[in-house]
């Protein structure tokens, strides 16, 4: 993989929100809200994609009460009956609260701490009632539209195997995913890659040998700064990409309706990115380097020499290796973000 063209895939969604900046008053209460929710998924252990899939919602309803206050945007997803004097940090928070104790009960004494000291920290009164009201009606509106987008569907992966021979047990990371209904795209389908390289090909061949000696758990030939990468890029938390999006939300000039739309059109991409990802993976199926290196007598291809005890540097994650999800979720990420923001009226 080219790491130029994958950094520039990852930063593209925060430099098209730089260029589309407008100056206005900075604000920041969507974006602190975003960090607290993040923290939130990944202390209930969420893996990334019901992680991503919980701040999607988030941003969403986060997004759809702030615009029905500020109206900066014509209306988008729900219609909402917000005063126009509610206030906006209660009604922020009242959006979190009523989806994160929703999606993740496990913490709701957390969810309750955050909320309790946000809305503690402004005076009781009209605006803070009307905020509140408005910011759970935007969580329910948008928990209603989604309600049937499919994370709950029946996992039914079937493992290959032979009539009574062994196979490991463990059931793969969110195979129903490609069953999932996408926020922006089209279908699951709508971005899934050329099939892998054939096992008969030089570019199997080129590809196997150079994981096999470089991604090995104890390669002589992986240099120190390939560790730092390799390390780097196995964190996938949502609290290890959303940083890089407030870094651009907390801007000077930024307007708490463009970091909630910012924020939300963010997360709505990289949910779908997981959706096409997944789809792709599961229906490629195709096997993880040390299935294939321990297996290299049975490919067809003379050029591949099996190793039978051969270890990868970072643990193999529970799901089929084609396409590489770090980086087509990204890329992914960017073509749906530019789908999602583009003028004219947002795609559902």
């Amino acid at each position: 993989m080219n790491n130029t063209r994958t950094f520039c895939w990852v930063v593209l969604p925060v430099a098209m929100a730089l260029l589309l900046a407008e100056p206005m008053a900075a604000a920041d209460v969507v974006t602190d809200w975003n960090a607290t929710a993040a923290d939130i998924t990944v202390a209930a252990g969420l893996g990334p994609p019901p992680a991503n899939r919980t701040l999607a919602l988030v941003q969403t309803a986060v997004y759809e009460v702030v615009n029905a206050i500020t109206k900066r945007y014509p209306p988008d997803l729900v219609m909402l009956n917000a005063a126009p004097d509610a206030s906006v940090a209660a009604a922020v928070a009242a959006a979190n609260r009523a989806m994160l104790s929703r999606l993740v009960p496990s913490q709701q004494v957390a969810i309750d701490k955050a909320s309790g000291s946000a809305l503690g920290a402004i005076a009781d009164g009209p605006a803070k009632t009307a905020g509140i009201a408005a910011g759970e009606q935007a969580a329910a509106a948008v928990l209603a539209w989604r309600a049937d987008d499919g994370p709950a569907a029946p996992e039914r992966y079937r493992p290959a195997t032979t009539a009574g021979v062994y196979v490991p047990t463990v059931i793969p990371a969110v195979p129903q995913w490609p069953q999932r209904k996408p926020w922006v795209m089209s279908s699951c389908d709508q971005f899934r890659p050329a099939p892998p390289p054939a096992l008969t090909s030089a570019v199997w061949v080129r590809d196997y040998n150079e994981i096999k000696a470089v991604g090995a758990k104890n390669s002589t030939t992986r240099t120190p700064a390939q560790t730092e990468i390799a390390r780097f890029w196995e964190a996938t938390a949502p609290t290890i990409y959303y940083p890089v999006v407030r870094s651009v939300a907390n801007l000077a000039g930024r307007e708490v309706t463009q970091n909630a739309r910012l924020l939300a059109t963010t997360a709505e991409a990289i949910d779908d990115a997981m959706i096409a990802v997944f789809d792709a993976k599961y229906y490629y199926n195709f096997w993880r380097p040390v299935t294939a290196i321990r297996n290299g007598d049975i490919d067809g291809n003379d050029a591949t020499e099996r190793d039978a005890g051969w270890l990868p540097f970072i643990d193999t994650p529970m799901h089929p290796e084609y396409p590489c999800a770090i980086a087509s979720w990204q890329e992914l990420w960017a073509r749906c973000w530019w789908q999602r923001s583009a003028p004219g009226p947002c795609r559902r």
